[in-house]
């Protein structure tokens, strides 16, 4: 379902392209999200309308779907996959399981920074509202996202959320104090360093 959104299918290049990108905009001011952690280029169903099953196992996800992510575990921010991953936890999705945030996202991949949901009004999840932003910061999400503007399940979502943990205010510290002022732009060297990784990655 990801497509186009992908950076490819080899982990190394996937990684090194968005390693590229995160660079990018963290030298453009911007601190970048890595996303569907831990991973969502096996899903064969949009999340928005269903929730992906991955039956894959766990030695291959840890050696391909998972890899790009443990190279950009340092990076400030990434987003959870709304996938169930049926050899982790065949009854939760990633968004809200304490098991995949817990050992995969941050044991097995090493992600220490500032953990956001996907949207909680995409229909992969099931319950309430207020139910998924409970189980997701129960989950271990830092931070609860919704995207589609609609007031009542705002205020639903609002009603269900807690302060933020004093880990998850440390990792938002941590966070901001990557950002800083645009570097100066040099287009000419920007467009050399595109050209260079758009043909190693042919």
């Amino acid at each position: 379902m990801i497509g186009d959104r992908a950076y490819g299918t080899d982990p190394e290049r996937v990684a090194r392209l968005a390693g590229a990108v995160c660079e990018g905009l963290i030298e453009g001011g911007v601190l970048p999200v890595v996303k569907h952690i831990p991973g969502h280029g096996r899903a064969r169903v949009d999340s928005h309308y269903t929730c992906p099953l991955v039956e894959t196992g766990h030695d291959e996800l840890s050696r391909t779907d998972f890899a790009p992510f443990r190279t950009l575990r340092a990076m400030p921010w990434a987003m959870t996959a709304h996938i169930v991953y049926r050899a982790i936890d065949p009854a939760a999705p990633a968004t809200l399981s304490p098991r995949v945030v817990t050992e995969i996202v941050r044991g097995e991949i090493g992600f220490d920074g500032v953990l956001v949901s996907d949207d909680l009004s995409m229909r992969a999840l099931g319950g309430g509202l207020g139910e998924r932003t409970r189980r997701a910061l129960d989950a271990g999400c830092d931070l609860a996202l919704h995207c589609n503007g609609d007031r009542a399940e705002m205020e639903e979502i609002v009603a269900a959320t807690r302060m933020v943990s004093p880990e998850g205010a440390a990792r938002l510290a941590r966070a901001a104090s990557m950002r800083h002022a645009p570097a100066e732009f040099d287009r000419p060297e920007a467009e050399h360093r595109f050209d260079t990784l758009m043909a190693e990655a042919r």
